[in-house]
């Protein structure tokens, strides 16, 4: 994805008030062994790019004051109760440095999992996103999950899920298999098929 950018010679609070009432966004673009540059966005087009979830786990391409440079979103600061953007990070990337970032997970076939369609039960999705790292080339949108194989009760793990080549989890000293997703009954219980309650009933 592309967005525009220019330098931003002046700074401290009250030119990032003044930027902000002029319909701009103060921001911020750093990394690969160079210094911090500061510069200054159109609101309205970071506003609207900030919608996608591909600006969020992509390379980027930064217009800045003309020159393209490939750049990852880092952070964002919000408003607390306005659709405003106050202040945007970007990293520059380097092609052959490894990059650590995080990428969403887009759960699919949970409707044909032994859990939801057998038993009846929801599958909940415990993460939403991991931290990998790879090579910028290597860098995938976002990480499928398949849960077609899903069975009542269990958890997905990540060891499950074959990674993009060139991608790594980064657990961070945390776990190093986290779950995905579980199945679990519908309202502690009312998720089990009218079969196997007759079944219980007929025991008792």
């Amino acid at each position: 994805m592309k967005f525009n950018a220019t330098t931003r010679s002046v700074q401290g609070s009250s030119a990032s008030r003044r930027l902000r009432r002029a319909g701009r966004v103060p921001a911020i673009v750093y990394g690969a062994s160079q210094d911090p540059v500061s510069i200054e966005l159109d609101h309205n087009e970071i506003f609207h790019a900030l919608r996608k979830e591909e600006f969020h786990a992509s390379i980027l391409d930064m217009q800045l004051d003309g020159k393209s440079q490939n750049v990852l979103l880092r952070s964002v600061q919000w408003h607390a109760y306005k659709p405003q953007v106050l202040h945007v990070d970007f990293q520059r990337v380097a092609a052959g440095q490894a990059l650590h970032t995080k990428v969403p997970l887009h759960f699919v076939n949970a409707e044909v999992s032994p859990a939801v369609k057998l038993s009846h039960q929801v599958i909940t999705h415990v993460l939403t996103e991991i931290e990998i790292s790879c090579l910028p080339a290597d860098l995938p949108q976002f990480i499928e999950v398949d849960l077609s194989n899903v069975i009542a009760g269990a958890s997905l793990h990540l060891s499950e899920v074959k990674l993009p080549r060139g991608v790594t989890y980064v657990s961070h000293g945390g776990d190093p298999n986290p779950a995905l997703a579980s199945a679990v009954p519908v309202g502690g219980g009312a998720g089990e098929s009218a079969d196997e309650q007759k079944g219980e009933g007929d025991q008792a």
